[in-house]
C-alpha cells in the first residue's frame, strides 16, 4: 500500500468540541487506524497508507457536520460516524460539505442550485461580486452568509450592509419617529438574514460595536473601508453617481457583493440605475466577476417561480 500525507484546514469548527477535551474524540479514530493525526490549531495533517488518509479525511468531515448541525459531538456519534464511512455509507456526501457556507444555529447554509454554487465560486475569486437575477434566488442572503463566514474566519474585521432607501427618500415625512425608525422597516431583510445565522446576543454586541453595520447608501458617502465584507442589496435601486461612490469605498483587504434585480427598478424615470451602468462599464475587469440568476435558481416557495413566470407572460401579452 502506498503512504501519503493530506493536510486540511478545520475552519468554521469549535476545535475544542470537534477533538474532545485532551483530543478524546480524536483517540477514539486513531484507536481503529494505524494512520497518525497531527493536530496545530485548526489544521490537522493525516499520515498513512492512501486508503486509510482518504477513509479520516471523511470521518474528520462527516464529525463537522454533524457537531455543527446539533451543537454537540458524543462518543457514540463518533463511532457511528465510524462505522457508516468504513461501510462506505455517509451522513453528508463529499459534494454537499463542500457546497456548505456556513453552519447557523438552526442549520447549514449551501448552494443549492448550479448557478449558487457559481456565485459562491465566483464571489471567492473576485474581490468585487454583482449578483443579478430575480427575487428569491438567494443573492442577499448567500452574500450575508458569505460574510458572516468571512469574520469568523478572521479574513475581514467588520460587515457592511447597505441599501438604497429610495421609497424611504420619497415618504420619510410621512412615517412616525426618527430617522432610525422610519429607514429601519427598508433595512428589515439585512436584519432578518443576520438573524438567522448568529445569536441574536453576539449580533447585538457586533451592531453596537460597529462590527457589524446596516446602514442606508448614503451613509456610505466619504468613508474608507479596510478589512470589511461590504454588501450592497437592491443596487437596482443606486443611482449611477451612488453605485460608483459605493464601488469606491472599498480600501485594502476588502471585499464587496452587490445584489439586484434590474427588472424590479424604483427609480424614477429617466433616472440611470447604477447597477445596469455597472453591468455595461466594468465587465472584463480583472477582480470583477459578474453572476446572472434565471428562474432555474429560485429557491423559495414553488410557488414564486409561477408567480414571475405569469408576470412576465403578462409584460409579453401572453
Amino acid at each position: 500500500m502506498t503512504a501519503t500525507e493530506k493536510r486540511l484546514t478545520l475552519d468554521n469548527v469549535d476545535m475544542l468540541s470537534l477533538l474532545g477535551t485532551n483530543d478524546s474524540n480524536l483517540k477514539v479514530i486513531e484507536d481503529r487506524f494505524n494512520a497518525s493525526i497531527i493536530v496545530r490549531g485548526e489544521n490537522v495533517v493525516i499520515k498513512g497508507v492512501v486508503e486509510e488518509v482518504d477513509v479520516i479525511e471523511k470521518v474528520l468531515k462527516e464529525m463537522i457536520y454533524v457537531l455543527n448541525t446539533n451543537n454537540r459531538l458524543e462518543k457514540s456519534d463518533i463511532e457511528t460516524i465510524l462505522d457508516l464511512t468504513l461501510q462506505g455509507k455517509e451522513i453528508v456526501s463529499e459534494k454537499e460539505f463542500d457546497s456548505i457556507i456556513l453552519y447557523t444555529k438552526n442549520d447549514s447554509i449551501k448552494a443549492r442550485t448550479p448557478g449558487q454554487t457559481n456565485y459562491v465560486k465566483i464571489a471567492g475569486k473576485n474581490d468585487i461580486c454583482f449578483a443579478i437575477g430575480p427575487a428569491g434566488t438567494g443573492k442577499t442572503y448567500l452574500a450575508v452568509a458569505m460574510a458572516v463566514t468571512a469574520l469568523k474566519k478572521g479574513i475581514v474585521s467588520k460587515i457592511i450592509l447597505a441599501r438604497p432607501a429610495v421609497e424611504a427618500g420619497e415618504s420619510l415625512g410621512f412615517l412616525p419617529g426618527d430617522f432610525r425608525e422610519k429607514i429601519d422597516p427598508y433595512l428589515r431583510p439585512l436584519y432578518d438574514a443576520l438573524d438567522d445565522m448568529m445569536p441574536s446576543e453576539k449580533l447585538r454586541g457586533y451592531i453596537e460595536k460597529r462590527i457589524v453595520e446596516i446602514v442606508p447608501l448614503a451613509y456610505m458617502r466619504g468613508r474608507t473601508l479596510n478589512n470589511a465584507f461590504v454588501i450592497l442589496d437592491e443596487a437596482q435601486n443606486a443611482t449611477d453617481v451612488q453605485m460608483k461612490m459605493f464601488l469606491t469605498r472599498l480600501g485594502a483587504n476588502s471585499k464587496a457583493i452587490i445584489t439586484g434585480d434590474i427588472t424590479q427598478i424604483d427609480l424614477p424615470p429617466k433616472t440611470i440605475s447604477g447597477l445596469i451602468q455597472a453591468k455595461d462599464i466594468l465587465s472584463g475587469i480583472d477582480g470583477v466577476g459578474f453572476v446572472y440568476f434565471d428562474k432555474g435558481d429560485i429557491v423559495r416557495h414553488k410557488l414564486v417561480k409561477d408567480i414571475i413566470d405569469a408576470y412576465e407572460k403578462h409584460k409579453n401579452g401572453n
